[in-house]
């Protein structure tokens, strides 16, 4: 009896462990686990952030980090994007600028199901509302999704974009004087 009663507590603690080593495995970034914290760029950068080792020939994901770009597409859950730099302008205060026409430097990646847009004007993309930005100009309102997407489908707005594990998973807009 006693012998029977320990396979019966083996088996039942097996299948406990391997249920949560299998729910470990599946959970991703939008699952809720910890973004490690990313040395943030210069908002008003005034060269385009490096990135060496990528393959510009194909749209791929950047590395993990946050790269100042714009979104310039958005479909089907996926997003390509680029990354920007500030110019400074006699006439005006500067101006955020892509890549020049012919070279290639744009990334694809998939848009977290939880992927966080942090609107600097209060979530409302059509219309000056309020600010809503920290004391270094990025966005600090979160939106909801519909927002978000309307805001990727808009496209070429300045952002903080966050990438883990190949996914976008945190937008900030950077407020433009």
């Amino acid at each position: 009896m006693r012998s029977a009663l320990r396979r019966t507590v083996a088996v039942i603690g097996a299948t406990a462990v391997t249920a949560s080593l299998s729910l470990a495995l599946s959970s991703g970034p939008a699952a809720g686990a910890a973004i490690p914290k990313f040395t943030m760029p210069k908002i008003f950068g005034t060269k385009f952030q490096p990135d060496p080792k990528h393959d510009f020939s194909r749209l791929t994901p950047r590395r993990d980090g946050i790269l100042r770009g714009w979104v310039t597409r958005y479909s089907n859950g996926y997003a390509v994007y680029e990354p920007i730099r500030w110019v400074r302008d006699e006439h005006t205060e500067g101006y955020f600028a892509g890549p020049p026409k012919g070279r290639r430097m744009a990334y694809r990646s998939r848009v977290a199901p939880g992927a966080k847009l942090y609107s600097a004007l209060n979530c409302n993309l059509r219309t000056f509302s309020r600010l809503t930005v920290d004391r270094r100009g990025l966005g600090n309102k979160p939106c909801s999704r519909k927002v978000r997407d309307a805001y990727l489908k808009q496209g070429r707005i300045p952002s903080m974009i966050t990438v883990y594990r190949g996914r976008i998973v945190k937008i900030q807009e950077i407020f433009r004087p």
